[in-house]
């Protein structure tokens, strides 16, 4: 079958001198120079008979929010009826990069160490996906798309398994030692390659699971880091190679949640980094890294799988709050659900590549919440109401052997809403400064301070199936969703199943529970509990079966995900509210 594709892209180089970028969650991490442009790449993907389309957008960006996509959707909508854009085919996602401006959610949480909503750089990212958007939309032309999937070899050090304790506890894996975590993930990347019918290349998009973090939080310049300078070296080679200037290839990102491209300790800093003590020369060593094996696949694209049939897509919103989950993803234990989402002590931690908190809170930390979680499971239950103690079981049978620092969910810190009145002075931690002063003006209970309420989706293009989630998952987490999915779409003759990680919005990490117990840093930033992945699999099985059915057929749950109004946003404490706004914020 042939298919129409057109491939677009436009710059997002945008920033607020001083103010922080997304990613490490720094409150130094600020941005100041730029070291490299930001850009946003499209492609639309048509099918020539049904008329169907998907379109995939990747940004040099942490990741899309919730509203940033409501934004890009709305005005295509308005401003561009014709294009026939809705939620289910339009697929938002960042190749994550640590070292791009911050400021663009509506949820306080995100915006906590940049600090406040930046419309500016909010308003760049949107007027740019749009634009390479039309872009694509206008190069639309016929083409065959070939899918190829290749491994990078084992001594070739692009990517390492940054959870190990984690990972082994897993019982369907094969347990590895630490010198061997560059084989406990995923090494396989998957290569789309379009052509006109004369085989004439006209774009590339790839999928590999390695964190865009060969930058560290000590940055202060904008850089597009290891995935950029990949997609900066390929559209290169390629566009020099075939005189075709509007050549665009994406490096997105697939299973990168436990996945790490630093692999030595640096002594001075205390901390893992890349090949070089500097790290741009360690984003452009990991980056070309990925420019070969991607050229090298992309080579043997033409003679490798061609992709044949329509397009279909599907999203479907879940509150993830409260997923009554599938006994077939617990064991067969019945009666399993999420909980409103909390944030765990290990997640403040950090990792060994981006520390968080000082270490010397930990111990006084984990003492307060045993304190707190005792405190709530036995005292407290006793003046409470019927409903207060079922939430709090539930909410403690959810959580598990997680220390609950800040339960994001309902609006908590250390077990108490009355933030501002907190006994950790605002000195010992400028996060802590920030929440209490944020109590103060009211912003803590205006609104949720991450989101609940998001998507899920699936895009079929022939035999291919790529699954948009609005996280980062681990390497077996990926791989039980996966299995998930395919053994129900094969039945739709679907061949191969890619997750697209970071995609429609954002709300942390996709543990298994097995990791999960470890409670590193992964399971510490997996919110919705410990069985986050079972409620994954439990939705997309729902989304999946829908799928099955024709178009007209399919029962698709209508939630929609909270968006803010202008006066319920926080733009920062030196900001004053503008007075009228744009319909993009």
């Amino acid at each position: 079958m042939s298919y129409k594709i057109g491939c677009g892209k436009a710059d997002i180089t945008v920033f607020v001198y001083g103010k922080g970028m997304m990613g490490y969650g720094m409150h130094p991490n600020v941005a100041k120079s730029v070291e490299t442009p930001l850009s946003v790449r499209a492609f639309v993907l048509q099918d020539a008979q049904a008329n169907n389309k998907v379109t995939m957008v990747v940004a040099e960006i942490c990741f899309y929010t919730i509203a940033l996509k409501d934004a890009v959707l709305k005005k295509l909508q308005s401003e561009h009826p014709e294009l026939g854009y809705t939620n289910a085919n339009l697929m938002l996602s960042a190749q994550h990069t640590h070292s791009a401006a911050g400021g663009y959610s509506h949820h306080i949480l995100y915006n906590l160490t940049i600090p406040g909503f930046q419309p500016l750089v909010f308003n760049k990212i949107v007027e740019g996906t749009i634009t390479a958007i039309l872009q694509a939309e206008n190069n639309l032309t016929d083409a065959k798309i070939n899918l190829i999937n290749g491994e990078f070899a084992p001594h070739l050090p692009i990517a390492f398994n940054r959870s190990m304790l984690a990972y082994n506890n897993n019982p369907d894996v094969k347990k590895l030692t630490n010198k061997e975590n560059h084989l406990a993930i995923d090494r396989t990347m998957k290569l789309l390659r379009f052509d006109t019918p004369e085989g004439k290349p006209i774009g590339s998009i790839n999928w590999f699971g390695v964190h865009t973090t060969s930058i560290s939080n000590d940055n202060t310049r904008l850089c597009y880091d290891n995935k950029g300078y990949a997609a900066a070296y390929f559209e290169q080679d390629i566009q020099q190679q075939t005189n075709n200037q509007q050549f665009i290839a994406a490096f997105a990102q697939d299973v990168a949640g436990d996945v790490s491209p630093n692999y030595k300790w640096d002594k001075d800093k205390k901390w893992m980094r890349g090949k070089y003590k500097n790290d741009f020369k360690s984003a452009q060593y990991n980056g070309k890294l990925q420019y070969q094996k991607a050229k090298e696949l992309f080579d043997a694209a033409p003679t490798a799988t061609t992709i044949n049939g329509n397009i279909d897509t599907e999203l479907m919103f879940v509150d993830f709050s409260q997923v009554d989950i599938d006994r077939q993803f617990t064991n067969g234990v019945a009666g399993l659900h999420t909980a409103p989402a909390a944030q765990g002590l290990a997640f403040f931690m950090g990792t060994k590549e981006g520390p968080g908190m000082p270490a010397a809170l930990a111990p006084f930390s984990k003492a307060a919440l045993s304190a707190v979680k005792f405190y709530e499971k036995t005292a407290f239950k006793l003046f409470a109401s019927r409903k207060i103690r079922e939430d709090i079981d539930q909410k403690h049978r959810a959580h598990g052997v997680k220390h609950l620092f800040m339960e994001s969910g309902i609006g908590k810190i250390w077990g108490t809403h009355q933030i501002k009145n907190l006994v950790v002075p605002g000195f010992a931690d400028l996060s802590i400064k920030y929440f209490k002063e944020l109590d103060k003006l009211g912003f803590t209970k205006r609104t949720p301070w991450v989101p609940r309420i998001l998507p899920i989706q699936i895009a079929i293009v022939g035999q291919l199936a790529i699954l948009g989630i609005a996280a980062e998952i681990t390497t077996v987490a990926g791989q039980r969703l996966n299995q998930t999915v395919l053994s129900i779409l094969k039945h739709k003759g679907i061949q191969q199943v890619i997750i697209n990680t970071y995609c429609n919005g954002y709300h942390g990490y996709i543990t298994t529970a097995e990791e999960y117990d470890k409670q590193q840093y992964e399971g510490g930033h997996t919110i919705f509990g410990r069985w986050t992945l079972a409620a994954y699999q439990t939705k997309f099985k729902q989304l999946a079966l829908q799928m099955l059915k024709p178009a007209n057929e399919r029962q698709i749950p209508n939630l929609q995900p909270d968006i803010f109004t202008p006066e319920e946003i926080w733009y920062g404490f030196d900001e004053v509210m503008p007075q009228k706004q744009t319909a993009n914020t």
